[in-house]
């Protein structure tokens, strides 16, 4: 039974990116760890503090993924207003963040990301002209966590320019690949003109490996 009790928006004691492929084990629609805990599996370690953990999965399969979540009860997140979303009711078509909270434990897990797209092609939900099949933009780590790859992670991030976000971005660009780094380049010059990231890419040099 929902708690009627409002539950503390930073009562945080986020999985690790490995609870959450445990958990997901043997779902075969796509899905793939987001945000900055996506840059570490990248960058191969955990690089900095992170207080919550963000996977991604098609608003066709929410269901799906809220069945296997056991424990789990589902609130929608926006606008800073979190409300609970009764099993089997879909969220509003402007949702597009599930936090999910460990009833026993009444903490906060993990944020359960809704995104537009198919099995087959990735699509940017703050600008769907913005598409690449998903075999180019998911990447997976050698424990089999699948990761959005570090470009569209940043892009994500360009918009709010947060304190870890700048570390970030800071610690990923010496890194990005050469397509990646184009790509990225790209879209940041599509969805956020004059960006001082775009100055940054352009005058910093890549460190090969």
């Amino acid at each position: 039974m929902h708690s009627q009790t409002p539950i503390d928006h930073g009562a945080w004691s986020a999985w690790h990116p490995a609870e959450v492929a445990g958990r997901l084990n043997g779902i075969s629609r796509p899905w793939c760890i987001v945000g900055g805990w996506a840059l570490d599996l990248w960058h191969g370690q955990q690089t900095r503090e992170h207080e919550d953990l963000e996977f991604t999965v098609l608003r066709q399969d929410l269901c799906i993924f809220r069945d296997v979540l056991k424990g789990i009860e589902f609130h929608t997140a926006g606008d800073g207003v979190v409300e609970h979303l009764p099993a089997h009711e879909e969220p509003p078509a402007a949702i597009s963040q599930i936090w999910c909270l460990d009833v026993e434990e009444q903490r906060w897990r993990v944020d359960m990301m809704i995104e537009p797209g198919t099995p087959a092609s990735w699509v940017y939900k703050r600008d769907p002209a913005i598409s690449r099949p998903r075999v180019e933009m998911v990447e997976t780590t050698a424990e089999g966590i699948p990761y959005l790859k570090p470009a569209a992670v940043l892009l994500f991030k360009a918009k709010y320019r947060r304190a870890k976000d700048e570390i970030d971005f800071e610690s990923a660009v010496p890194k990005l690949p050469a397509l990646e780094r184009l790509w990225l380049k790209a879209a940041l010059a599509a969805c956020h003109p004059g960006h001082e990231w775009l100055k940054s890419l352009h005058e910093r040099p890549m460190t090969l490996a």
